[in-house]
């Protein structure tokens, strides 16, 4: 049996969740072991700063000891060491799926800082104002995307916007966002059907 990776986790981690719907997918669960590591902004935490100077999650460290950092990285080693599809090698597939991608992080990075701004003492509202008028222009644009969601192979681009999603409603359930996006509600409640997301679903603790 091969040696196991060490993965730095965390339940409520977007990216982290986003490497373990590729594990699910990809049939390496059962290669990781799970750290559970905390990476607060104010606190770098010296435990995972040995591994990644940055202190950020996901860290993955591979059974050499040499680390992979961050989460699109390691979903992208991930894949390639299982032989995957996750990410098509070429084409207009490739693209799309990597356009994809690349919005499902931006729109998680946007959410993060937002939410990290409504947490302060005295937010500003011009900031709060901002993410949520970006926050909304994407959902309106994947709105319109999600005929094209539906039908393309299930790549990294679907799982990153699926993560974004989630994250959505794990962290801005107030935002209710699938009356303004009923098309993409619909296509993200059959990828939540889908065992890799039901099995990641963020959690407290």
């Amino acid at each position: 049996m091969a040696a196991a990776m060490k993965l730095h986790w965390s339940p409520k981690s977007p990216y982290v969740r986003k490497v373990m719907i590729c594990a699910h997918e990809l049939g390496l669960l059962s290669r990781l072991e799970l750290v559970r590591s905390v990476a607060a902004m104010r606190t770098p935490n010296p435990a995972l700063m040995a591994d990644n100077p940055l202190s950020k999650i996901p860290t993955l460290v591979r059974e050499d000891g040499s680390a992979l950092f961050d989460s699109a990285v390691i979903c992208e080693y991930l894949n390639e060491l299982a032989g995957g599809s996750l990410f098509p090698p070429q084409g207009e597939a490739r693209w799309q799926a990597l356009r994809w991608h690349a919005f499902g992080d931006g729109l998680l990075d946007a959410l993060i800082l937002w939410r990290n701004e409504r947490e302060r003492e005295v937010p500003l509202q011009a900031l709060l104002d901002a993410f949520e008028l970006k926050t909304r222009a994407s959902l309106q644009m994947l709105d319109h995307e999600a005929a094209a969601l539906r039908e393309a192979p299930f790549s990294i681009g679907q799982l990153a916007l699926g993560c974004a999603l989630g994250y959505l409603d794990y962290r801005f359930d107030a935002l209710g966002w699938r009356s303004s996006a009923p098309a993409l509600a619909s296509w993200f409640e059959t990828l939540r059907a889908r065992p890799s997301f039901a099995a990641t679903e963020p959690a407290e603790g």
